[in-house]
């Protein structure tokens, strides 16, 4: 229950640590940035003069103003009229029915008999209710009733000529195209020529009626179409915009509702609008720290390292932020060229090579983000895109080159980011068609290339105080762990040198197999180098030490030799722990032996008592807890069991490696880390084509004689 409780209090510990530097984090960063996107804000009342020029701090679309600018634009559109040659031919259908039914009248009349008068009424009166039909008005004001009794009491021969004149003036003139208002005019043109025709007087009234009758507008308006081209020359007109650096009202002049308007528009009065860059800013800072978050959450380091990570991650972070606004204070007023030499690689170099180039770019992409902020013109200026690439870009050289180099590179990778930088500026200022002499393009080269010098610099400089402060294993500490002249190297070298050749073997048989799983391979060659100082106490107790071939063990009973080889394994984590080595190879030395069974003295002991306990011939453990750990298990034991085979052949000793491995994964040895089956299967190929390479087969030469010598 003890043992839970403390579980449970160290996970609430582990979260309010981190919550508590990711919230130190967030403070940071809004203190830094806050000052490049807050917005400057005037105290400016309406109808007063003001007492500064105010220029805009963004570029923002007027929406009223463009509004205005598309209902001008429509009402510059005409309205549109469509021809409707329908209508003519109506009309011209019209006037021949009309003769039709004069000419079926006038027949009726003439033939017949007696008083005629009640019949013409008659026949006026039907003649004029076809012909009204549902416009009766414009039929009357037209036709009159005189006009209708000329044409009844004609004869047939006149109203023949009557209606050629009239439907040859009334389809001559329809074939243009009239408009509502030119209607008059074309009635009295078509009157006139009727007038001017040959038909006798009351023919000729009459003709010049119905002619007028018949004339209609044949191009008629076209709401739809109008309200398409309306539509259209408002689509057209640009957005009115607020320029960003626009000058929206002059010291000294009055300030009216309409710059009133825009000055609210820009959000440089006290009010709402000025509050969106900083939940603008809030909301940046949030995605930064749940990206670090989701990083840590789901990272491959160990539990009780996570803090010490994420801790000296965000140190090196803010100091690398801190140093970019340090020099944004200091030398952006005298020439913003100049910034250029900030060490913008710095924090990817340090990270990658602290803990990993995973995190080195992901820190790399959150600084140039940060830096496209914090280089800006202030809140009045939009995100600076040069050098937000510049970082990025330099960042990313020095991850490129240092990824999978050693600590002796940074120099060289220091170099590279110059070369890199020096490229990014001069595509940057000819891009942008900058307006540059040979003699500033020459300065500002150097400043890329003192970048990326200071950045190896810096980054060589508080390397180790990143090493002692967080008792880091980095790539340094290793190389210089792994020195042949380290006190206890050397030491074995002397006192045990068939242990330190072992150690050197099973070293680089480690190293080739954790790098073919990417593994960290240098940690497993300088964990290889010191795993067995353990058996430095009693040196003659184990075979590749034993020089004169005489072993001790054959003449111990087995309860006490188990004793002797159990024992190097404390007596090595001792010496580690007394020379103040890492934890990390400390685990080594504790886990290398797991919990195997000493099979050869577990046996032995079996013939001669029944009695014996299993695990009391078992190592202490614990088994292996990582990949690299559970990779020099087997490599430990590979290199062992080789050395002693009369005639390794290659299918012998891939036999061997699979016999060993299976055995291993049968005791439960990589029950608790995190090596997979296939990862299994690439160590014993890498493990095979390294023994391969060593105990390959060799030409036997012939002795020569030794008369004939």
């Amino acid at each position: 229950m003890s043992a839970q409780l403390k579980r449970i209090s160290h996970y609430f510990k582990y979260r309010l640590l981190t919550g508590a530097l990711f919230f130190l984090l967030a403070a940071v960063l809004f203190g830094l940035l806050y000052s490049h996107v807050k917005p400057e804000v005037f105290n400016v009342e309406l109808l007063s003069v003001a007492d500064r020029t105010i220029r805009s701090p963004v570029t923002i679309e007027d929406e009223v103003r463009t509004e205005k600018e598309k209902a001008r634009a429509a009402a510059e559109i005409e309205d549109a009229f469509a021809y409707r040659e329908e209508a003519a031919n109506n009309q011209v259908l019209l006037i021949d029915s009309l003769f039709d039914l004069l000419r079926e009248s006038n027949k009726k009349i003439q033939s017949a008999s007696g008083e005629k008068q009640p019949l013409v009424q008659k026949e006026l009166d039907s003649l004029k209710k076809k012909l009204s039909g549902n416009d009766p008005v414009r039929f009357t004001s037209f036709i009159k009733d005189e006009d209708l009794l000329v044409l009844l009491l004609a004869t047939e021969k006149e109203i023949e000529q009557v209606r050629k004149v009239v439907t040859g003036r009334v389809e001559l003139s329809l074939q243009k195209r009239i408009r509502e208002e030119e209607v008059p005019g074309v009635q009295q043109e078509i009157e006139r020529s009727i007038l001017l025709s040959n038909l006798s007087g009351k023919l000729n009234q009459a003709a010049a009626d119905i002619g007028r009758y018949a004339i209609v507008p044949n191009e008629l308006y076209d709401e739809e179409l109008t309200r398409t081209r309306k539509l259209e020359a408002m689509e057209k007109v640009e957005p009115v915009k607020i320029l960003q650096g626009q000058v929206i009202v002059q010291e000294g002049h009055l300030v009216d509702r309409e710059t009133y308007r825009q000055l609210e528009l820009a959000g440089v009065l006290n009010n709402e609008a000025s509050k969106r860059p900083l939940f603008g800013l809030a909301i940046f800072i949030a995605t930064i720290v749940i990206m670090l978050y989701y990083y840590f959450r789901h990272s491959t380091h160990q539990e009780e390292k996570k803090n010490d990570y994420l801790l000296m991650t965000l140190v090196i972070f803010i100091f690398s932020l801190t140093i970019m606004k340090i020099a944004e204070v200091l030398l952006k007023e005298n020439n913003s060229e100049v910034l250029y030499i900030v060490p913008a690689a710095f924090a990817s170099m340090l990270l990658c090579v602290l803990v990993n180039e995973r995190l080195a770019m992901l820190i790399a992409i959150v600084l140039s983000a940060c830096g496209s902020i914090l280089f800006n013109e202030g809140a009045s200026s939009t995100l600076n895109v040069e050098m937000a690439l510049y970082i990025l870009f330099s960042s990313l050289a020095g991850i490129l080159f240092l990824k999978g180099q050693g600590t002796k590179h940074i120099l060289q990778a220091g170099l590279f980011v110059s070369l890199v930088n020096v490229c990014m500026v001069l595509f940057l200022k000819t891009v942008s068609n900058g307006q540059f002499a040979e003699e500033e393009y020459m300065y500002i080269s150097l400043f890329a290339c003192i970048s990326g010098l200071s950045s190896a610099v810096l980054t060589i400089g508080v390397l180790p105080f990143f090493d002692a402060g967080f008792g880091l294993l980095s790539s340094v500490k290793l190389i210089e762990l792994s020195s042949p002249n380290h006190p206890l190297l050397r030491k074995m070298l002397v006192e045990t040198p068939g242990t330190y050749h072992h150690s050197i073997m099973v070293a680089n048989l480690s190293e080739a197999a954790c790098e073919a799983i990417g593994a960290n391979g240098l940690l497993a060659r300088v964990g290889c180098y010191y795993h067995d100082v353990g058996k430095m106490k009693h040196p003659q107790f184990f075979i590749e030490n034993q020089m004169n071939g005489r072993n001790p063990h054959d003449d111990l009973p087995p309860e006490v030799s188990k004793d002797i080889i159990i024992s190097h394994v404390k007596d090595g984590v001792d010496i580690l722990i007394k020379h103040e080595l890492p934890k990390e190879i400390i685990d080594i030395a504790k886990q290398h032996h797991g919990t195997t069974l000493m099979k050869y003295f577990y046996f032995n002991a079996k013939k001669t008592s029944d009695e014996v306990v299993e695990s009391e011939y078992r190592y202490s453990g614990p088994k292996p807890q990582t990949r690299e750990i559970a990779v020099i298990n087997i490599a430990d034991s590979v290199e062992a069991a080789v050395r002693s085979m009369k005639q390794p052949t290659k299918q012998a000793i891939e036999n061997l490696i699979e016999q060993i491995v299976q055995d291993r994964l049968n005791d439960g040895q990589f029950n608790e880390c995190d090596i997979t089956l296939k990862e299994l299967q690439i160590v014993k190929r890498t493990l095979a084509e390294s023994l391969n390479g060593i105990f390959h087969s060799r030409i036997e030469y012939p002795e020569f004689n030794k008369k004939a010598k």
